[in-house]
């Protein structure tokens, strides 16, 4: 993929954790509400709610996110939409940890992080967070240049503010970095920023795009 004329040569990776260093988000929350006798729709209607344009600043996902509301105080919020319809209250004690219970590393992604790195390539993780914990820090912190959790720098994604701080945490210009994320609109976020953006589904096709780009051969990573 040619770059235009002037631009900046792709130096740095910021990439999101959760769905895609793991395995899907989506698949842990499933095997939850079947567990649990949930409605799949009423965890997001919540999530949805959380990031609504002029609403969402005092909702429990924003303000867990952004480090504004303890991790116990929002399980109760959503313990609360989790039981609509159900016969019994859900118990919020370590609901979060309860519901991420299935997930599991992507290796293959993993992989392709060290390669880059190793490669010359800055790396960054940007990842909205519920609370502290819930991370292999001592992992993270020696794999990445960078790590950005939303609770601990007060801004999460798609807020322009969080890929602008990350970018100079890695000394890098918005149009050196490409960002990769499973959520769609925090990928728009980093392209408002000027950064290249990849909406991750698969880890093939996201290795493919970043091989591409970057030029280091990722295709076979953790194969």
């Amino acid at each position: 993929m040619a770059e235009p004329a002037g631009a900046p040569r792709l130096r740095a990776l910021l990439i999101d954790y959760g769905g895609v260093l793991t395995t899907a988000m989506g698949e842990s929350f499933a095997e939850f509400a079947r567990e649990h006798d949930i409605k799949a729709e009423a965890l997001l209607d919540f999530l949805k709610a959380g990031y609504v344009e002029g609403e969402a600043d005092d909702h429990p996902v924003s303000r867990v996110e952004t480090g504004r509301m303890e991790l116990e105080e929002f399980e109760t919020h959503l313990a609360e939409a989790l039981s609509v319809g159900r016969a019994e209250p859900l118990d919020p004690a370590g609901l979060r940890d309860r519901l991420f219970a299935v997930l599991r590393p992507d290796d293959r992604m993993l992989e392709a992080v060290r390669r880059l790195r190793e490669a010359g390539v800055k790396v960054a993780l940007v990842s909205n967070s519920w609370g502290p914990a819930g991370y292999p820090r001592d992992e993270l912190d020696t794999m990445f240049d960078a790590v950005l959790v939303s609770g601990e720098v007060g801004v999460r994604k798609p807020d322009r503010d969080i890929f602008l701080l990350a970018a100079e945490r890695l000394g890098v210009e918005p149009a050196a970095c490409v960002f990769v994320d499973d959520i769609g609109p925090n990928v728009e976020g980093a392209k408002a920023v000027g950064m290249h953006g990849i909406h991750h589904r698969t880890a093939g096709q996201t290795l493919a795009a970043l091989e591409l780009l970057f030029g280091v051969p990722l295709a076979e990573a953790g194969g």
